[in-house]
């Protein structure tokens, strides 16, 4: 395994792109604000709206596809690089809760700690986020695709949320992204374990 990362190290290393960097996408780190379920910054000193080169590559894939398909609608990160000592931060905010299902253990890491996964919606043109069935961070059965159509079948979601996540995925696998069965807005950049054993975290 390759060695960690500190996080003031990340602008300086060629392994990782700015978000600045890539056309045609918008940025709301939700954990650089207080608009996350633990109600603060953090991220603050540091800077992280970063990806790992691969995975800024595949996001600029979803970019191109949305252009030619959905020319009206833009992507939206919600998160991107988050460091291992901020996973830690939210794991253990969660202590006691029964919703570390939501979270990558620390101790195995998160691939987002490699620069390696997306938190990612769908904007409109003017700037609004596509109806999904839930926010971002939703703790719920609602939020996991697994358990969509089920949940359309009893009314709990629309035909018109199930589409545009559909329109995200779509979106996001053709790019090389991987979803995961319990949160709609979260993709990862390739195999979780081979990204775990051959990519630098960043601490």
């Amino acid at each position: 395994m390759r060695h960690d990362l500190a996080s003031e190290d990340v602008a300086a290393s060629a392994e990782f792109r700015h978000l600045d960097s890539i056309a045609g996408i918008r940025v709301d780190l939700r954990y650089a604000s207080s608009n996350n379920f633990v109600g603060c910054d953090l991220y603050a000193p540091y800077d992280c709206a970063w990806l790992h080169v691969q995975a800024a590559d595949a996001l600029e894939r979803v970019v191109a596809w949305l252009r030619v398909r959905r020319p009206d609608l833009t992507p939206l990160v919600l998160d991107a690089l988050r460091p291992q000592r901020v996973q830690q931060q939210l794991w253990d905010a969660l202590e006691g809760t029964g919703l570390r299902l939501y979270l990558a253990d620390p101790a195995r890491g998160s691939i987002h700690s490699f620069g390696m996964a997306l938190d990612i919606t769908l904007v409109d043109a003017d700037g609004v986020e596509l109806d999904m069935g839930t926010g971002f961070d939703d703790m719920t059965e609602l939020s996991h695709p697994a358990l969509e159509q089920g949940f359309v079948l009893a009314g709990q979601l629309t035909e018109a949320q199930l589409a545009n996540r559909h329109l995200l995925r779509e979106a996001m696998l053709q790019a090389g992204f991987l979803g995961i069965r319990t949160e709609w807005w979260h993709f990862d950049c390739g195999d979780r374990d081979l990204v775990r054993s051959t990519f630098r975290r960043v601490l």
